[in-house]
């Protein structure tokens, strides 16, 4: 492509610009780690490079600005239901997938939307998915909680989030799994049952809980005992960590990962963070806190803000570059927007796709190795299930469709 001398001078002033700035520096991290059964934490020191620091500011800005925009969406009624909006806690995020490797596992509650573009999908799959289209990383059918990447598995919460750490040891993998959860949901039974269960069994999993000060409409102090979190894992080792700050995420991930992979079973993290919409769409956020309280935490807390004034302040980044950044950004969702919702819906007929996925391995450690006679007939028998499945849900269909389901109320 050729440049218009515009352009050209454009590029001439950058790069005289960009070889005036810092590639690298080390920072202070401003809040230290609060240890539970650690003698030493995380490091207090942290190098970033340009390049790391421009691409966390990038997806984090991308993040607040996809909320943002499906905010709008779910106003015009574009977006129903139940719907929890991420922005104000994107450190958390940005810092934990920073810290660990592409091939380890996450699980996280109904706040999915950043977990999932951090861990690779697109916001135009995530949009779509908000809005019910077939572009969707679920093909439209999963909606806002629902949304899977590599080595991602959706907003579950703590259900069945061991069977991960286990699959890591069972299958020697030297890989962690972060499960998370929130400050609510730390006063839940199941919570305990999971430390028990990672602890007995050394598993390699990073227990976070993102402490957004309310579950719900109720603060911490009026719901918890206790509102040391990284302390409820008992006999399990904690850290409190500035969930604001991305770079404190960051090294706290790494140092918590280190622990893991080095086989000495789970760690519980705390992310001291924040939410700035309410609970969910209906809540405007305001009846159980102070607009002043949200408006403190954004003029002295917040993330994005935070890393861009390290950035600048460290001579890591003009403040034309990240304005060009903001502006990069803001085109890119107001495009994916417009995909959002021109993108047809999935048709009806997909309903019954996508419930099956026959390639589960058929070895089991210890056990005797299948000949080739038993496996044909196995599969032939997984095959018979996946066929009983498919035909209960179109049965199912044509029954909407007909409407005959209403003669198996009203004969």
């Amino acid at each position: 492509m050729h440049s218009t001398p515009l352009q050209d001078s454009r590029v001439v002033v950058s790069a005289r610009s960009f070889a005036d700035l810092t590639p690298q520096a080390s920072f202070d991290i401003k809040v230290k780690c609060d240890l539970h059964r650690l003698d030493e934490g995380p490091s207090v020191q942290t190098v970033l490079t340009r390049e790391d620091g421009l691409r966390y500011y990038r997806t984090m800005q991308t993040m607040r600005r996809m909320e943002l925009r499906a905010d709008q969406h779910y106003k015009q009624k574009i977006i129903r239901g139940f719907f929890h909006l991420y922005d104000g806690q994107e450190a958390c995020a940005v810092g934990i997938e920073a810290g660990i490797s592409p091939t380890d596992h996450l699980i996280t509650a109904y706040r999915a939307h950043g977990y999932t573009y951090t861990r690779g999908v697109s916001v135009k799959e995530i949009m779509a998915e908000l809005t019910g289209r077939r572009g969707g990383v679920a093909k439209g059918k999963g909606g806002f909680m629902h949304m899977y990447a590599k080595n991602f598995y959706g907003g579950n919460g703590i259900v069945g989030a061991q069977v991960w750490p286990w699959h890591c040891q069972y299958q020697g993998k030297n890989e962690v799994c972060v499960t998370l959860y929130g400050d609510g949901a730390a006063n839940q039974g199941q919570i305990f049952e999971s430390f028990n269960m990672a602890a007995l069994w050394k598993l390699p999993c990073i227990f976070i809980c993102e402490n957004n000060k309310y579950g719900m409409g109720t603060s911490v102090e009026q719901a918890s005992a206790s509102t040391d979190y990284y302390k409820r894992g008992d006999y399990i080792p904690g850290l409190r960590v500035d969930g604001m700050d991305v770079l404190s995420m960051r090294e706290a991930t790494r140092f918590a990962a280190d622990y893991c992979r080095s086989g000495k079973g789970p760690i519980l993290m705390e992310l001291q963070t924040y939410r700035y919409h309410g609970h969910y769409m209906s809540d405007p956020g305001v009846s159980y806190r102070t607009r002043e309280e949200i408006q403190e935490v954004r003029s002295k807390s917040d993330p994005i803000t935070m890393l861009k004034d390290c950035m600048i302040s460290g001579n890591m980044a003009s403040l034309e570059e990240i304005k060009d950044i903001d502006a990069e950004v803001r085109k890119e969702i107001e495009e994916v927007a417009q995909f959002a919702t021109s993108d047809p819906e999935p048709p009806l007929e997909d309903l019954c796709k996508h419930i099956f996925y026959n390639d589960a391995p058929l070895e089991v450690r210890g056990t005797p190795t299948l000949d080739e006679a038993e496996i044909h007939q196995l599969k032939n028998l997984l095959m018979i299930q996946h066929f009983i499945r498919h035909n209960t849900a179109a049965l199912f269909l044509n029954l909407i469709r007909t409407k005959r389901w209403m003669k198996l109320f009203y004969p």
